[in-house]
């Protein structure tokens, strides 16, 4: 049976109705899923899946955030940290109070769609996905970080340049990225200034397919993100430099030797 994505979309854009949408947060997280729905679809699609693992991608990216509505409306925060873990209210929404057959009719992809939107914000995915499973919640992994990414273009940080630009690298994170690692999330420690940009930036170290790599170097999404600012700090501009320069030689290596 073939998703019907335009249906999915309409059933979508009923569900956020029922917010404010006249709130930049929870609008932001409309077009977010939109957008990653596309990404979902480049990947695919550069991936040469068949058509129908296509279709299921770009759903799983519509739907992988929907619970992130209720999150917003309830706790007026984005931190499942301080509110609730926005994968594991994604199923519920969708699987324990039965919106899922709103958006596809089949419950063919019923298990990949739930274990997708469970594992799409953990720090790592579970053990015992199937193969199809764990292909395609890498994919949604991948879609929602790249898209992560973009919005630092100039979505995040709105009014914050000069008090990044004065601030400093902690060691912590410097370790981290030159370690090539993902930057977790501590309850009851916030990252700040130009530690929050690089924990963004670090989402590049939990990427997963050559395609995705291909996307985000097209897009010069990193290099975008870091040239916003111009610390001030000798030993941070340094840093960013060298954090610009390790990181792009990454993505070309893991385009060159990626699957």
């Amino acid at each position: 049976m073939k998703i019907d994505l335009e249906k999915a979309k309409e059933e979508f854009m009923k569900y956020t109705s029922n917010y404010d949408l006249t709130n930049s947060n929870i609008d932001r997280k409309k077009y977010h899923s939109f957008r990653v729905m596309e990404i979902s679809k480049e990947i695919t699609t550069d991936m040469k899946l068949k058509q129908e693992d296509i279709e299921l991608a770009a759903l799983i990216g519509l739907l992988h955030d929907i619970a992130r509505f209720e999150q917003y409306k309830q706790f007026k925060t984005f931190n499942d940290l301080e509110s609730f873990d926005h994968g594991n209210y994604g199923v519920k929404i969708l699987f324990e109070d039965g919106m899922i057959r709103k958006f596809v009719e089949t419950n063919k992809y019923d298990e990949i769609i739930k274990k997708s939107i469970k594992n799409h914000n953990k720090f790592k995915i579970e053990t015992g996905l199937t193969e199809i499973e764990e292909l395609f919640a890498k994919i949604i992994r991948d879609a929602d970080k790249i898209d992560i990414i973009y919005e630092g273009i100039e979505i995040f940080w709105k009014n914050q340049e000069e008090k990044i630009n004065n601030s400093v690298i902690s060691e912590k994170i410097w370790n981290q990225i030159k370690e090539e690692q993902l930057v977790k999330r501590e309850k009851g420690i916030k990252l700040e200034n130009i530690d929050s940009v690089l924990s963004v930036i670090a989402f590049i170290y939990d990427i997963n397919f050559k395609e995705s790599f291909k996307l985000l170097q097209e897009k010069n999404y990193i290099n975008l993100v870091l040239n916003r600012f111009d610390l001030k700090n000798k030993n941070s501009k340094n840093k960013i430099e060298k954090i610009k320069k390790n990181i792009n030689g990454y993505i070309q290596e893991k385009i060159k030797d990626g699957k």
